[in-house]
């Protein structure tokens, strides 16, 4: 009888002798786009070095417009193959894996190039490589550089666009890297445009929205007497006089604080502002994007001179001592990045909110958080007969005495105003009038508020100022305030 062990070291050398054999053949395995690869490279590239960049998924379209820029100038030329292989887009693939004849999921070879749309400002689109091998001649170098876009829908935060250049001298690999960054960087996409962020849960598509700013007159803004002018001065004759700052070495980041009752055109002056400080990147933030503050952060640092824009900051920047508040780590986010910008950084940070009352002191407690606050009140009298001239502009209408519409709308927002003379617009269509009549604008009143007190404050009807306190309307505590309050627009 055979000694059992020596029955178990035969089976296992004959196994290895086995899986060694195997390994051999597949070795000698190949595929056409493996054979392209080793004839490019003019070796095997195996046995080359590689070298790759990560991109966070929104720089996809910065990255195509570098490679569109860099690989098809200064001496260089490319051909550009797709991949195919099956549920690819599920995964990740490497530059190492296309060195492989097959996979477990399927026979590698070449294919159609696999494009994204990415939807940029207005109707443009930029169709972006999602899968894609270049083959790249470069004088007497030849490299083969691997795009994989980021993934159409989130597939985890771990997935991250990636850029893999193989070549024989690891220089020249490097170099190409180099180019690729900072071509990235000077065509930039979002510079200069209006944009808004989200956390992109639903895929990188969900992450950058790009939006289109109305065009707002000064005329438009009704505020009293010294409050715009103050608010323009810390705004864009800061940026106009930049170069002169910088070389007094004083700091261009700044913060504003924009508050009052709803519909006060907090939101309207931000937006005039927008129009105003042309050839700056808008970074709008609003309710989910608030997520997004560390995103927000970094875009502005790179595509200064910039203005982020945080509506309603008292939905994360509420004070750490009231009772019951638990920790707010977007407040926090907001600090760090308020704190975090270079000095020569042209970033300016407007905040607007509806409860001053309840913000968190520290916004104000360094230079370069916030540096100006500014109440937008309910309009007094001379206010409210200005507004209703400027929404009556274009309106058809017949012996109305707007002066009596001065004395019934006190107490009334700017966007109250607004929506008074459209409701009476409409009434006065269905009726088939050809211009507003005193019955309309009383018929309108009286559908604004059919609804009751909650009506009213939604459309911005005897919002009554500030919350009150023991000492009267509250107010942000800390903050350097533009006192102007009291003066009336002429």
């Amino acid at each position: 009888m055979k000694d059992p062990d020596g029955a178990t070291k035969e089976f296992a050398s004959s196994f290895k002798r086995f899986i060694d054999a195997m390994n051999a053949e597949a070795a000698k395995e190949t595929s056409p786009l493996l054979e392209r690869l080793r004839a490019h490279l003019g070796g095997d590239p195996g046995r080359m070095p590689i070298v790759s960049e990560d991109y966070d998924n929104y720089e996809h379209p910065n990255v195509q417009v570098a490679l569109d820029k860099v690989l098809y100038s200064e001496g260089r030329t490319a051909d550009l193959v797709g991949i195919s292989v099956p549920n690819k887009r599920w995964q990740q693939f490497a530059f190492s894996d296309l060195l492989a004849p097959s996979n477990p999921y399927g026979r590698i070879s070449e294919g159609p190039v696999d494009y994204v749309n990415f939807h940029l400002e207005g109707e443009r689109t930029l169709a972006c490589v999602q899968y894609g091998l270049f083959f790249v001649t470069a004088g007497s170098d030849r490299l083969a550089v691997f795009v994989v876009g980021p993934p159409t829908l989130e597939m985890g935060r771990g997935n991250r666009m990636r850029v893999e250049v193989a070549c024989s001298r690891r220089e020249a690999a490097l170099a190409l890297l180099k180019d690729l960054t900072a071509a990235a960087k000077d065509l930039n996409v979002y510079r200069g445009k209006a944009i808004s962020l989200a956390p992109g849960q639903y895929g990188v598509q969900s992450l950058v929205k790009f939006h289109r700013l109305p065009t707002i007159a000064r005329d438009e803004i009704v505020l009293p007497d010294g409050v715009l002018e103050r608010i323009e001065q810390h705004a864009i004759r800061f940026s106009d006089h930049a170069a002169a700052l910088l070389a007094a070495k004083r700091s261009l980041k700044r913060g504003i604080l924009l508050y009052g009752p709803p519909g006060t055109g907090k939101t309207l002056t931000v937006m005039y502002l927008a129009s105003q400080m042309t050839g700056r990147t808008l970074i709008i933030t609003t309710g989910l994007g608030m997520g997004a503050l560390g995103t927000i952060g970094q875009f502005a640092r790179v595509l200064a001179p910039a203005t982020v824009v945080v509506e309603d900051v008292d939905l994360i920047a509420q004070e750490r001592g009231m009772p019951g508040m638990p920790s707010q780590p977007l407040l926090f986010e907001l600090l760090n990045q308020l704190d975090g910008l270079a000095d020569d950084a042209d970033v300016l940070f407007i905040l607007t909110t509806n409860r001053p009352d309840i913000l968190e002191p520290a916004l104000a407690a360094r230079p370069g958080r916030v540096d100006l606050v500014a109440e937008l009140p309910i309009p007094n009298a001379a206010g409210r007969a200005k507004l209703l001239s400027l929404y009556a502009r274009g309106l058809k209408h017949e012996g109305v005495d707007f002066a009596r519409y001065v004395e019934k709308t006190d107490g009334a927002s700017p966007a109250y105003i607004k929506e008074l003379l459209r409701k009476s617009a409409l009434l006065a269509a269905i009726e088939g009038a050809k211009a507003v009549t005193t019955a309309h604008l009383d018929a309108a009143m009286e559908e604004l508020a059919a609804g009751g007190e909650l009506a009213k404050r939604i459309v911005g009807f005897g919002t009554g100022g500030l919350p009150l306190g023991p000492m009267g309307p509250m107010r942000p505590a800390g903050f350097p305030t533009v006192e102007v309050r009291s003066r009336t627009p002429q």
